[in-house]
């Protein structure tokens, strides 16, 4: 029996930074009390979408994604009012034994969800791996507020054969993440953190349209 698709709203500020570009201060950031880590995670992802673009076009990403705690596939849904974005996360796959090494199978559950949103077949259009080094922010009784990743990458665009590396950080909310106005103090916080040390908002909404030069 296939799994049920887990569900989580992702919501995230992204940063470019340069190689050398040293990380900024966590640990005054409203609600947080203490900042573990780094732990190292090596991940590789490889994206499909429908002829065309229709799923990126629509505001979506589909992927397979080896390393760290959600290793699986993945549909990240478009952004929503407050800049979120749904993703879908089932288990990762065994490939089956005749498959060539490299190739991706797609598993049916996948496969009907996206048909629900576009029409066609997926193929591989770009790959991101990734070297993370993830940084958990806690409050004061050990909960998840954040974790602020530092992801060196390089990423290949499958379908022009153009490979990019570059530098960037994410700021993701975690569990114990505050809502409304604490919130928006938070974003800012970590936004004026970032600045300090020389980094800014990120150019491209995702790593996948930097890798495809969007």
């Amino acid at each position: 029996m296939t799994p049920q698709p887990q569900r989580a709203l992702e919501i995230e500020l992204t940063f470019d930074v340069h190689g050398d570009t040293p990380l900024p201060d966590l640990s005054g950031l409203p609600g947080v009390a203490v900042v573990d880590g780094p732990a190292r995670r090596d991940l590789d992802a490889r994206y499909l979408d429908v002829p065309g673009f229709a799923l990126g076009r629509a505001g979506y990403a589909v992927r397979r994604r080896t390393g760290g705690p959600d290793e699986g596939w993945h549909i990240k849904g478009p952004k929503t009012a407050d800049g979120g974005r749904l993703e879908t996360h089932w288990p990762l796959d065994e490939a089956p034994a005749s498959a060539p090494a490299g190739e991706v199978t797609v598993p049916d559950a996948v496969a009907d969800a996206v048909a629900e949103i576009a029409a066609g077949d997926l193929a591989p259009i770009a790959r991101i791996v990734n070297d993370r080094h993830a940084y958990a922010l806690r409050d004061e009784v050990g909960a998840l507020v954040a974790e602020f990743v530092d992801d060196h990458v390089v990423a290949t665009d499958e379908v022009r054969g153009v490979q990019t590396t570059w530098r960037e950080w994410e700021f993701e909310l975690g569990p114990a993440a505050p809502a409304d106005g604490a919130r928006t103090a938070l974003f800012d916080a970590v936004t004026a953190a970032v600045a300090a040390v020389g980094g800014r908002p990120a150019a491209s909404d995702s790593k996948l349209a930097r890798t495809l030069g969007l």
